[in-house]
């Protein structure tokens, strides 16, 4: 996640409690996108179903929050702007995953401490993976 994370220090993973949290966390996540309307246009940029991105999310957050690589084991590295190449992101959608992944944090009480940092490393990805206007 974060290579500020020192060896000595807990991981973001172990702070939010293992890959029971991280599935607990994505869950609530996809399901927040599936019924608040806020998040109709996040939702739009996803298939009918949601199994598929809820696995591939959860394998990817486990890693990337300093625990388990699932998802390097299954597909090697996420190439994460390329793999979002496919789907048009803009602000809107940005902004819609970041709320929906906030909301999604402070409905499985993260830390607030920890939900900070995370929603700011998150906004950061999210922005990186813009590929269109406005």
């Amino acid at each position: 996640m974060d290579p500020a994370d020192s060896p000595s220090e807990a991981s973001a993973f172990e702070r939010l409690g293992g890959e029971s949290a991280v599935r607990a966390l994505v869950d609530r996540f996809y399901d927040l996108m599936d019924l608040e309307p806020g998040y109709a246009a996040l939702r739009a940029t996803h298939g009918s179903t949601l199994a598929d991105a809820r696995d591939k999310l959860f394998w990817f957050l486990c890693g990337w929050l300093g625990g388990p690589d699932h998802y390097e084991r299954r597909f090697g590295h996420p190439r994460l702007r390329a793999r979002h190449l496919p789907f048009a992101i803009g602000v809107k959608e940005r902004d819609q995953w970041v709320a929906c992944m906030d909301q999604a944090m402070g409905e499985c009480a993260t830390p607030e401490a920890l939900r900070t940092r995370l929603k700011a490393s998150f906004l950061n990805t999210a922005d990186w993976m813009r590929n269109k206007g406005g």
